[in-house]
Parts: structure tokens; C-alpha cells; sequence
């Protein structure tokens, strides 16, 4: 560690931003290269001690971390080789913690292009898109165990499905592409993900292999589904979960009541009445703000009337707990269970 305990003029001028500060990010970058260049030096004169083998000069090589990018200097001997593997693995351009740090960041949402503006202003800069998309598979394991885990087979009562369409590339090409998540409820209130996959359009065939998928690691017990009212995932959970009683998604209904609305004046106001009638508590108080929120809706948009009262598209037994009594299909709520204590 003698090279520490000599500093050079690089070390001795502390690296400055415009205004005068401290860069502490470009100081930590330098006292790590300075640390790992001697760790190496100092293994590979122990390697050439007694006169055994001797040095040959350096081999550089750029690692990628969490303070900036590092040059390394690698020793190269005269016989043999030497690779600090304990330092840097082979073949390897970006630290560990930094491949942590992308992975979480593409995890929760942020886009490939994104994650390389982060890298740059932590002075990384050959952090590239695909280096980016390289890293982030590193969670396909984890999204297999995920979605390959048995289930214990307890019951869940409640179930939620859903989709979201995001960007995929396939074959070359960026194309949209259906993600189907299953949120399951158990009778203590605790929510857990049931499964999660990709599918190449939200149909009936898809949700019907999903649902199978699902049911076959060992969700048992399920009384409510709650999801939108596609055709395709209706008739699939009539298949899949006989018995269960279907309601749609209050936020889904919302939405395509919105939808109906011209104006975005008229969609803030539908959102308005129709929101109303979900924050009711009993069903008494439901059937009679229902049938306001009709009449209301009559007056002013009645696009968004007919939304409301359109029928379920589903053969099999719908949740009738909070459904008002009286002519038209009236909507159900989307009571969410405990996410946790």
C-alpha cells in the first residue's frame, strides 16, 4: 500500500464542480482506483517473490461502478497470467452493485435509455442501451421462480386480474405487448401476486392458459373474481372458476363511462357523479345514488348512461352484494382487501 502513502499531484488537486465544491463522486472514483490498482500490484509482487516469475507491464481495463467508471491496470507476468478474479470477474465490464442498481431501476419501470442518463451522471459513461437491457436480464430468474412457484394450496378468496400494454422488442421490432398479472386476497387480508405473463393479445385463449397456469399451482377456494369486462376474461373465468362470483372493476367502469364523455370538461364531471356512487357502504345507499347518477347522467351525457347500465357480458353468477335492485345492470364495487399490517 505504499502507493497511498505517496501521493501524486493528480491526488494532491482535489476535483472541484464550476462553483468551487467538492466533486466527492469523482474523489471516491479516483481513491477507488488508486485502492484497487495497488491491491492488484501488491498480488502480483507476491506472485514474483524469490525471483520465481517477474512482472511485464500492465493491461488496462474499464469497470463499470456505482462512483464512475474505474481504469484498472491489470499486471501482466512473464510466465503465466495473473487475473485478480477476488477484484473483477472475467469478462465482466460493470461491478455488481452497479448490476444491482440497473436491475432495480429497470424493475420498477424506468426505460433502458433512462437508466443510461442516470449512469452518465454517476460518471459512468459507456453504460450503453443494450448493456442496460444486457443487465436487466439478470431478473429473468427471478421472474421465473415467481411465476414457477407452487402455491400452498390455502384458500384465496378474492382475486383480482388485470393487463397493462408496454413496449416489448420482438424479432427485431418494438411492438406492444399484454402483461396479465392474478393479485390474490387470502381470508387474513394479505395480498400476494399469483401470477405474471406475457401473452401477444388480450383474448380469450390467453387468459384461458393463464388462468389454467394458475389454477394448476394451487390457487383453491375462490369465491369473487374482480377484472374488467372483457369478453375474452369473462368467459375464460366462467371455465376456469366455476362458481365464483364475478363483479367488475370499479376503476375499469369509471373509466369507460369517462371514455363516453366528450368534452374533457364532460369527463370530469362523469367522473364526479359516477365516483359517488362506489363510496357508498350499503346497499340501500347504492341503489339509490345508482339510479341519481342515471338520471344525472341522462341530462347531461347520455353516452355514459348506457355505459353504466350495460350488461355484464357473462353467462355464469355475478356478484349481486352491492347490486341495487331494479331494472339495468347496475355496477358493483371493487372492495380491495388489506395490502398488509
Amino acid at each position: 500500500m505504499e502507493i497511498l502513502s505517496d501521493p501524486t499531484p493528480d491526488m494532491l488537486a482535489m476535483p472541484r464542480f464550476d462553483d468551487g465544491a467538492i466533486d466527492m463522486q469523482e474523489l471516491l472514483r479516483r481513491l477507488a482506483e488508486q485502492v484497487v490498482n495497488a491491491v492488484m500490484d501488491a498480488e502480483a509482487d507476491q506472485l514474483c517473490g524469490g525471483g520465481a516469475n517477474s512482472r511485464n507491464g500492465y493491461r488496462e481495463r474499464a469497470l463499470a461502478t456505482c462512483v464512475g467508471t474505474l481504469t484498472l491496470r491489470i499486471p501482466k507476468l512473464r510466465s503465466g497470467s495473473f487475473f485478480p478474479e477476488d477484484v473483477i470477474e472475467r469478462y465482466q465490464r460493470v461491478d455488481r452493485a452497479l448490476v444491482a442498481a440497473v436491475a432495480e431501476m429497470y424493475a420498477t419501470g424506468t426505460s433502458t435509455r433512462k437508466v443510461q442518463r442516470v449512469a452518465e451522471k454517476m460518471g459512468v459513461s459507456r453504460l450503453s442501451k443494450d448493456q442496460v437491457s444486457a443487465i436487466a436480464s439478470s431478473l429473468d430468474a427471478d421472474i421465473e421462480e415467481l411465476c414457477g412457484r407452487p402455491l400452498d394450496g390455502s384458500p384465496v378468496p378474492y382475486v383480482w386480474l388485470d393487463a397493462t400494454y408496454v413496449k416489448c422488442r420482438r424479432g427485431g421490432r418494438v411492438a406492444s405487448t399484454a402483461v396479465v398479472t392474478a393479485i390474490g386476497c387470502d381470508a387474513g387480508g394479505w395480498r400476494r401476486v399469483l401470477g405474471v405473463d406475457v401473452v401477444d393479445t388480450e383474448s380469450y385463449d390467453p387468459w384461458l392458459a393463464f388462468l389454467r397456469t394458475v389454477r394448476g399451482r394451487g390457487v383453491s377456494g375462490v369465491e369473487l373474481v374482480v377484472s374488467d369486462a372483457h369478453p375474452g376474461l369473462v368467459r375464460a373465468l366462467g371455465e376456469v372458476f366455476q362458481g365464483a362470483a364475478w363483479q367488475r372493476c370499479a376503476v375499469h367502469l369509471m373509466r369507460d363511462c369517462m371514455r363516453e364523455a366528450g368534452s374533457w370538461q364532460l369527463r370530469r364531471r362523469v367522473g364526479r357523479i359516477v365516483s359517488q356512487v362506489f363510496r357508498a357502504r350499503d346497499a340501500a345507499t347504492v341503489a339509490a345514488m345508482y339510479h341519481a347518477a342515471c338520471d344525472m347522467l341522462e341530462e347531461c351525457c347520455p353516452g355514459p348512461r348506457r355505459c353504466l347500465r350495460r350488461p355484464s357480458p357473462t353467462p355464469w353468477p355475478t356478484s349481486t352484494s352491492l347490486r341495487p335492485t331494479g331494472s339495468g345492470c347496475a355496477p358493483t364495487t371493487c372492495r380491495r382487501g388489506r395490502t398488509g399490517r
